[in-house]
């Protein structure tokens, strides 16, 4: 089962990975107010269950609130590849450093977890093309993620050394988030740093088992 992005970023969120300020909407008259709240220029994003959202219109910036009204408006009357849009996030801006994909899977051949990590910038490649070009550490299951894995998967993607406490944080919330909702993947596309040095999970998508039990958040 896939979630919406608003969906796993908040239980993202829960497990200690910073993410944008913003909320979720299913109205243009909130998405304006929630416009203001963060300061005026926000990103919309509609909340599709499908990829190439920002090739169709499906994520744009608006400079106000009146603006972010006016593509709310818009966004909440189409479709992407077939999918209704019916919510929309409200995020704030953020003026990105550089950008990174983290994430955690199943690898079947080698019948373990695995963390997956790579100095690309996320959301100018496919998924494909970044599982192929990342480090892969394999995790055992019973040991868990190591301090030693993490510190290794930083300096293999050549994150600077002040944002390793920030990233020990992120990782091992992902590790616990990829537990706890029996997920088989949760990909952070990207996990970027901010001009004002914050590391933030900007997007995020996560497939759970369909037998696990969730109650969606609204």
């Amino acid at each position: 089962m896939r979630l919406y992005e608003y969906q796993s970023k908040m239980i993202l969120a829960e497990y200690g990975i910073p993410i944008p300020r913003g909320r979720v909407t299913s109205t243009a008259s909130e998405a304006k107010q929630i416009s203001d709240d963060l300061g005026g220029r926000v990103v919309v994003k509609s909340q599709v269950l499908t990829s190439g959202r920002g090739k169709v219109g499906g994520i744009l910036v608006a400079k106000n609130s009146r603006k972010a009204q006016e593509l709310v408006t818009q966004m909440l009357s189409m479709e992407i590849k077939g999918y209704p849009v019916r919510r929309v996030l409200v995020d704030e801006v953020v003026k990105i450093v550089d950008a990174w994909y983290l994430a955690m899977t199943i690898d079947r051949k080698l019948r373990s977890p695995v963390m997956l990590a790579s100095g690309l910038a996320g959301n100018s490649h496919d998924s494909q093309k970044i599982e192929e070009e990342s480090i892969k550490v394999p995790i055992n299951p019973l040991l868990g993620l190591r301090d030693y894995q993490i510190r290794d998967v930083a300096a293999s993607i050549g994150l600077p050394g002040n944002y390793w406490k920030q990233f020990m944080k992120v990782a091992y919330g992902l590790w616990r988030a990829f537990l706890r909702m029996d997920a088989t993947l949760i990909e952070i596309k990207p996990l970027v740093i901010t001009s004002d040095h914050r590391l933030l999970a900007l997007d995020a998508l996560m497939i759970v088992d369909d037998n696990a039990s969730f109650r969606h958040p609204e």
